[in-house]
């Protein structure tokens, strides 16, 4: 497999930078009571989207779960529509009308985040089949957490998509935990990947820790699904920093866990990589992260400037007006 060019390294980092302000500047926002409902960050997991979502190609599809911010930066939505949308403003990716668990856009192949744990694994293997359908050659990636691999869309999903050799990646980034539940307390096989087993499906467990080793993983499972194999697997292992949600008091974690895992922050580990293999001079990163942090403070501006929806347009975007 061919390792990413310096630029898409680059690129990759700027966009690593980019979801961890993003995400803290939605911790702030909903401080302030400017975002509602629930909100779910990604900091600590940048890695996965980032490196899975790079190397697909423009047209392929990407499904996936509330936690869904970093998937949609990552694969080039607008920062600044994102944040309207948490927000619930009309200038929002979704009008406004999704918020934070439901980032989505049609023009990027980007279907949404879905807030039924596990539901939204279903939606991704019908992608796929309608891709081998109609011999588009696109592949579906579907991203969702641990927990997600004990419900029943779960099995129904993987079982069809292995019977009919379908172009579905699941991508399961284990954070460990299933909201406030250890994953050894609420599934009886802790190697997520093995559950692939079951349906003579090729899998691997990927550091989801390492954005270059998500990137090299996702290629093999991307050959692996275009060639007319089947679907693949990869468990990346991860972490949240942060609770389960803003509204998590984070009880159940020690904290010298959380601080352990820190000190593998996905966005430091990289840094040391760049700058070791010389793509990054010195003082690059430094720059680049105060440029990001401008970006993302204009980003929030924008966001709560921005005009909510008119009342008049309330009953809009219910039924679909183009087939």
């Amino acid at each position: 497999m061919a390792a990413p060019s310096n630029d898409l390294q680059k690129k990759m980092y700027r966009q690593m930078v980019e979801i961890r302000h993003f995400e803290e500047k939605c911790a702030e926002l909903y401080a302030g009571a400017k975002i509602g409902g629930f909100l779910h960050l990604y900091i600590g997991e940048e890695a996965i989207a980032v490196g899975a979502i790079n190397a697909l190609n423009p047209d392929d599809e990407i499904v996936t779960h509330y936690r869904d911010h970093g998937h949609g930066l990552a694969r080039g939505l607008d920062a600044g529509a994102i944040m309207a949308e948490l927000c619930g403003r009309a200038t929002g990716v979704c009008k406004g009308r999704g918020g934070s668990m439901h980032v989505a856009d049609a023009s990027k192949h980007m279907w949404g985040g879905y807030a039924i744990v596990g539901g939204h694994l279903p939606l991704a293997v019908g992608l796929a089949h309608a891709a081998v359908y109609k011999k588009t050659g696109r592949v579906t990636s579907c991203f969702f957490g641990d927990a997600a691999t004990d419900i029943g869309e779960f099995h129904e999903s993987m079982n069809f998509a292995a019977l009919w050799k379908l172009p579905c990646i699941f991508v399961c980034e284990n954070n460990l935990y299933g909201m406030g539940v250890p994953i050894a307390m609420n599934t009886a096989t802790t190697q997520i990947v093995e559950k692939s087993r079951a349906y003579s499906m090729p899998g691997e467990q990927v550091d989801g820790m390492d954005v270059l080793a998500v990137y090299a993983a996702m290629q093999r499972a991307i050959k692996h699904a275009r060639s007319g194999k089947g679907p693949y697997f990869l468990e990346c292992m991860t972490y949240r920093f942060r609770g389960h949600s803003m509204a998590d008091p984070e009880l159940y974690r020690d904290k010298a866990e959380v601080e352990l895992w820190k000190k593998k922050d996905p966005i430091n580990a990289f840094r040391s990589k760049l700058e070791k293999a010389k793509i990054f001079k010195k003082g690059d990163a430094e720059k680049l992260d105060q440029e990001v942090l401008a970006e993302i403070e204009a980003v929030g501006q924008f966001a709560v400037d921005s005009p909510f929806p008119d009342e008049s347009t309330l009953f809009d975007y219910i039924y679909a007006t183009e087939v």
